[in-house]
């Protein structure tokens, strides 16, 4: 079903310095400070080309920048097309992640390749949240500009035919030394091997040919990736062409690496907000459990998670909080009888359609443009945004399971904006594929 093609990747070479100084996280997370920040250490960092901002045209400037690194080599093709081991290295530190392995040292490991774009409804490539045409935009413009990808997208696959066919990833490698190897700034590090063998690269695209790809992270960059297709192929691009592949990481679905964070609601500057009433009208659908330390927020929360129970917290300030707990999933299926089990039974769903939007009068359109709704990872910023005024309550989630994004994608569905946090993010700069 999916068809992988080894490829060049573009990549940093000696002249520019060090990969630490090049690299950076994905550009959606970055800020004007740290981009700065970036380019101050090295102003060869990827940042220049990702995140362009150089100019009145930058994206037309991110295009000349990197003609230029390419002819001063900058920047070089691989030799050997190759299949790309990519491998992070992480620790994970108690920010309130709800998942029970904080101080664990975990590694994530995948494949990097060139994917075959396919429209979403063959059901090959699956999406899973919805995006937002601004970003597309964005991404679209620096695509026309650079005719490049600097950044991969990161997709799920399952392994689980029981043939054992697929080979181990780390045994692929256990002979061979890294073509590249840092660590970031927030102590990641980072490893990259390059498989060059024909007959181990044809045994990987023979078995991954019976998989279906899950995209975890960069949705956009997707969507994107199949309308400059598209807009190539209306100008005469042939069947086949450069720009009918996109870069990927694909990571086993079952990878005992794989953490995936909540992102947390914060609500703003709603009419006539009373938290009072909103517990009052919540009790006919939830248990109410209110005075909880937050001190026990991740406990409490935890116990639900692993229990199967639909709950969140629900914070308005001060030492404790509300959990809502829903009392009966039929009420889900009056309300979104046209959706699939999966879809219904999502925390980020019942949250959105019961409470935000059918409680609280936050519509679909106002959550999209985030008019009153801010999202964030971190539950030190609910909990201080709401402390210090900035927002009227924040909603305190668990982490939607890998096993209910795989379940939605299947069913052809969408979650909601910011459903899921994959940790940690891949870097950018690592490889680069150009279309050409």
């Amino acid at each position: 079903m999916a068809e992988i093609r080894p490829f060049r990747a573009l990549r940093f070479t000696p002249k520019a310095g060090k990969a630490e100084e090049l690299t950076c996280p994905p550009y959606d997370i970055i800020d004007e400070e740290q981009r700065r920040a970036f380019l101050a250490q090295n102003p060869y960092n990827i940042i220049r080309l990702e995140l362009p901002k150089d100019g009145n045209e930058p994206y037309k400037q991110a295009g000349k920048v990197l003609e230029g690194w390419l002819n001063d080599g900058i920047l070089r093709q691989d030799d050997t097309p190759a299949l790309y081991v990519y491998e992070i290295r992480f620790t994970l530190e108690r920010d309130g992640n709800i998942s029970g392995t904080e101080g664990e040292t975990r590694s994530i490991m995948g494949l990097v390749g060139l994917v075959k774009l396919e429209e979403f409804e063959k059901g090959i490539v699956l999406p899973h949240e919805e995006t937002l045409s601004k970003a597309k935009t964005d991404r679209f413009n620096l695509m026309q500009a650079t005719n490049c990808n600097f950044s991969c997208i990161y997709s799920l696959y399952m392994d689980d035919d029981g043939k054992g066919e697929m080979p181990d990833i780390p045994s692929l490698i256990s002979n061979m030394q890294p073509i590249s190897r840092m660590t970031d700034e927030n102590r990641l590090e980072h490893r990259l091997w390059a498989i060059t063998d024909p007959e181990i690269i044809a045994c990987v695209q023979r078995n991954m040919a019976d998989t279906r790809l899950y995209i975890a992270d960069g949705h956009h960059r997707y969507e994107t990736a199949l309308n400059y297709r598209n807009a190539l192929r209306s100008k005469g691009a042939p069947q086949g062409a450069p720009s009918d592949y996109v870069m990927m990481m694909m990571v086993e679905m079952n990878h005992p690496g794989l953490v995936v964070f909540p992102t947390h609601r914060l609500v703003r500057g709603l009419d006539n907000f009373d938290a009072a009433a909103l517990i009052k009208a919540s009790a006919p659908y939830f248990d109410m459990d209110e005075g909880v330390e937050v001190a026990a927020l991740n406990e409490t929360l935890e116990n639900a998670y692993k229990g199967g129970r639909h709950a969140f917290g629900f914070y308005t300030g001060g030492d404790s909080f509300t959990l809502m707990t829903l009392r009966d999933s039929a009420v889900m299926d009056e309300l979104l009888p046209s959706l699939s089990g999966a879809s219904r039974s999502l925390d980020v769903t019942i949250l959105h359609t019961l409470v935000l939007e059918r409680l609280m009068g936050i519509d679909r359109e106002n959550m999209a443009n985030q008019r009153n709704l801010t999202y964030t990872r971190s539950l030190c910023d609910v909990l201080g945004g709401v402390d210090k005024g900035e927002f009227q309550c924040g909603f305190i989630l668990n982490p939607t399971r890998v096993s209910e994004i795989r379940d939605v994608a299947s069913a052809g569905e969408k979650m909601p904006q910011k459903s899921t946090y994959f940790y940690p993010k891949l870097i950018t700069g690592l490889t680069m594929n150009k279309l050409d």
